[in-house]
Formats: structure tokens, C-alpha cells, sequence
């Protein structure tokens, strides 16, 4: 896994060169985005028991017959099993968000992911209709359009630091739409 910085330098040193003005300029572009990026973060992990739950119960609502007898959410352990992938998925996630490189998501979370699930039987489509809620709640988690009308009574504001998080929201949502094309 390389963070912005190392893969910069990655990058110089192939070329045999310095780390060049362009490399800089985005690199202080991160650092000065940092704490807007560690409350992103802070915003998918804090609340990822709930994103992920969310996603499962809204993929199975939309296909019930995960649940029934022979279904792919039943019994309580594949259910269980579906929640942890879940859990698992959005983890490298927020790991790849907060060192703003994919590679760590590509290397150790989806590499191989489709051919297990082919392998155990997972409706792909399924999952990755999973994945696509999960996207639409850590997206709103992150750019903070949740709100009380949506949430409810389980609505929650987090401290965060101001600004525009349209970028962010853009990157996370790339890492969510990888995940969605190594399943389907």
C-alpha cells in the first residue's frame, strides 16, 4: 500500500527524477484536505456497524429469497457471514480513503473476491447491490447529507471540519464503484 507520498516518490523514482512541482502541489493539496479526510474517515468507521446492517437488510428486502430455506442468508451463519464481508469491504475502504490510494482495496480486499464468491455461490448481483447501499449511506455520511428527516430517530451529526467535501465524496464513491465491478 502506498500513501500519497511514497507513491509520488514511487513515481519520481522510476522516472530517474526529482519529485516534481506538480507531485508537490498536489501533495500540499493533501495535507492542507487532511483533517477534512480524517473526518471522512472518522465518518465511515464510526457509523460502519449501521452502514453495513442498512446495506444487508436493504438487499435482502429487494430479494427475499436470500432468507428463505436455501437461500444465500440463511441460515444465521450465512447471514452473519454476509454482514462480516460487509464490514470487511468497508474497512479497506476507509483504509484506502485515508491514504488516498486504491492499492491497498485492490491487493488485499478484492483480489480473488469474485472468483470466491463464484466459488461459495454468492448472488453477485446481490452483493453488489449491497455494496451500491453502502456507497449511498458512507457517501451521505461524508459530504453530511444526512439529515434528521432522513435518519430519524437514529440520526447522528458529527463534528466535522467545514469545507467542501464534493471531492472526497467523489473519491470514496470510485472505491465503492471498484468494489461493485470486481463482483458483478
Amino acid at each position: 500500500m502506498l500513501d500519497a507520498f511514497s507513491r509520488s516518490v514511487v513515481s519520481a523514482d522510476a522516472k530517474t527524477a526529482a519529485v516534481g512541482a506538480g507531485d508537490i502541489a498536489a501533495l500540499r493539496q493533501y495535507v492542507a484536505e487532511g483533517n477534512k479526510r480524517l473526518d471522512a474517515v472518522n465518518a465511515i468507521t464510526s457509523n460502519a456497524s449501521c452502514i453495513v446492517s442498512d446495506a444487508v437488510t436493504g438487499m435482502i428486502c429487494e430479494n427475499t429469497g436470500l432468507i428463505q430455506a436455501g437461500g444465500n442468508c440463511y441460515p444465521n451463519r450465512r447471514m452473519a457471514a454476509c454482514l462480516r464481508d460487509g464490514e470487511i469491504i468497508l474497512r479497506y475502504i476507509s483504509y484506502a480513503l485515508l491514504a488516498g490510494d486504491a492499492s491497498v482495496l485492490d491487493d488485499r480486499c478484492l483480489n480473488g473476491l469474485k472468483e470466491t464468491y463464484i466459488a461459495l455461490g454468492v448472488p453477485a448481483q446481490s452483493a453488489a447491490r449491497a455494496v451500491a447501499i453502502m456507497k449511498a449511506s458512507a457517501t451521505a455520511h461524508i459530504g453530511e447529507t444526512n439529515t434528521q428527516a432522513n435518519g430519524g430517530a437514529k440520526f447522528r451529526k458529527m463534528e466535522t471540519t467545514q469545507g467542501d467535501c464534493s471531492a472526497l465524496v467523489a473519491e470514496a464513491a470510485s472505491y465503492f464503484d471498484r468494489v461493485i465491478s470486481a463482483i458483478a
